[in-house]
């Protein structure tokens, strides 16, 4: 017998039926629609765990810190992260890029506002990512100390003769500091700057005068706005080898601020980093190269961390909203399993007279598990529709915002679970009803004849 008519026959019973195949037919949407929206759920919490952890930075991105110029590291030769060591770690399987930040604490003047902000000098690999509303970047291979300035730097301006920062609280009473029109004046040495403004005085008795101060034009505005935060938003951006042949110029021969020196009291002929980011060329080697990374004395974290704890939860309540789904979807397959029961008893007759024609037993077992299979497909099909018109009602009508603190769909289908589902909802269908097709099998001919 044809599969043609193996699937006429089955259909043309189902329709015979009508009210037992839609009671069974509906338990089977109900079960798929019930484990579609736990699994979404899950699926939503999870991603949106993903996104709020990314929003933080890079899931690629491994953040590597040294205590050792802060006294952190009692070894008597100190592990500083120097450019020999970002070299060794550039050098690493699946390393793509690795950017030192030479952090510089300045204070930097407009008109009648000043502010103490952090000069960051970063490679033009790293400088690369940071997202730009207005301007260029830096000059690569220019000893022009140019700067990227983060959207928020201005709401640490104020008035050093108001007292003034109402701004913290009040956006509109943020001071007018225009960073690509009008000068910026930047001054390097902050210890003589408050010396001479509290009127200290040197070795010698003399007044100690103030600092020069250095105009540093801004070649390019972080994007977003004053209230818009990101991972750039308070800090300012140069080149990092145009940053160092500054420092040198200002300081000279002398001690740079936040740099080590020898048991001298005398500067390094070398830059010495407390931090760097390093990019890896995928999330599932971030943990690899973050081991490696400790291992060579270092302090290596990333993202990927608490992703990965996150995860674990999300799994777990994924695991249960998913279970509970499948409870109502047993359910159904046991509607399933009594109607192909019923329906044996109520075709006996018709089985018997099908074997006696010389039907092979193979074709009476399909028939009934084609017919198990299209009820689970029909339930599959018009399941998974249901769940979608669900899901849209929970994201317009519930918040995530609200639930979780975290923006986007509570509710998530992807196309794979859609498939999943129906192909799930016929096997538990087909499973159903294995045993009454085996047992529509063992039937005897005769005594099926004989039935009434």
């Amino acid at each position: 017998m044809k599969f043609r008519d193996l699937l006429s026959m089955s259909v043309n019973s189902l329709r015979r039926r009508k009210l037992r195949t839609f009671l069974t037919v509906l338990g089977v949407i109900i079960g798929t629609a019930s484990i579609v929206v736990m699994v979404s759920l899950g699926i939503g919490l999870n991603q949106l765990t993903m996104e709020q952890i990314a929003s933080y930075g890079s899931l690629t991105e491994i953040t590597v810190r040294s205590d050792a110029m802060w006294g952190g590291n009692n070894e008597e030769e100190p592990n500083y992260m120097t450019d020999e060591s970002m070299e060794q770690i550039r050098r690493l399987d699946h390393v793509v890029s690795a950017s030192p930040l030479l952090n510089v604490y300045v204070i930097m003047k407009q008109g009648a506002y000043e502010a103490n902000i952090n000069i960051i000098g970063v490679t033009p690999e790293y400088m690369a990512k940071i997202p730009l509303k207005e301007g260029t970047y830096p000059q690569t291979g220019s000893d022009e100390l140019q700067m990227v300035v983060g959207n928020m730097v201005a709401r640490q301006f104020y008035n050093p003769k108001s007292n003034s920062f109402s701004y913290y609280d009040d956006p509109s009473a943020i001071p007018d500091i225009d960073f690509m029109n009008q000068p910026m004046f930047v001054i390097f040495d902050t210890n003589t700057y408050y010396q001479s403004k509290n009127g200290a005085t040197d070795e010698n008795g003399s007044t100690i005068k103030p600092p020069k101060k250095y105009l540093i034009p801004a070649c390019g505005l972080v994007e977003g706005t004053a209230e818009e935060w990101n991972n750039y938003s308070y800090s300012v951006y140069v080149d990092l080898d145009a940053l160092k042949s500054q420092l040198k110029k200002v300081f000279k021969k002398n001690p740079i601020p936040n740099q080590p020196t020898n048991k001298k009291g005398k500067p390094l002929s070398y830059f010495v980093y407390d931090e760097a980011v390093v990019e890896v060329d995928d999330m599932e080697n971030v943990s690899q190269v973050q081991k490696l990374i400790n291992d060579m004395g270092f302090q290596a974290s990333s993202n990927m961390e608490w992703l990965e704890q996150s995860q674990q939860q999300s799994n777990m309540v994924q695991a249960v909203l998913g279970g509970i789904g499948a409870v109502s979807l047993f359910v159904a397959a046991i509607g399933i399993a009594n109607t192909m029961m019923m329906s044996i008893y109520e075709r006996t007759k018709e089985i018997g007279i099908i074997k006696v024609l010389g039907c092979d037993m193979e074709n009476i077992r399909n028939m009934f598990l084609i017919e198990s299979g299209f009820i689970g497909f029909m339930g599959g099909i018009t399941g998974i529709l249901l769940s979608y018109g669900i899901s849209f009602l929970i994201n317009h009508f519930l918040s995530a915002q609200m639930l979780t603190g975290m923006d986007g769909n509570l509710s998530r289908i992807p196309p794979w679970l859609s498939i999943a589902a129906v192909g799930f909802a016929v096997f538990v269908g087909m499973a159903a009803g294995f045993f009454p097709a085996l047992r529509a099998m063992k039937l005897s001919p005769l005594a099926a004849i004989r039935n009434e």
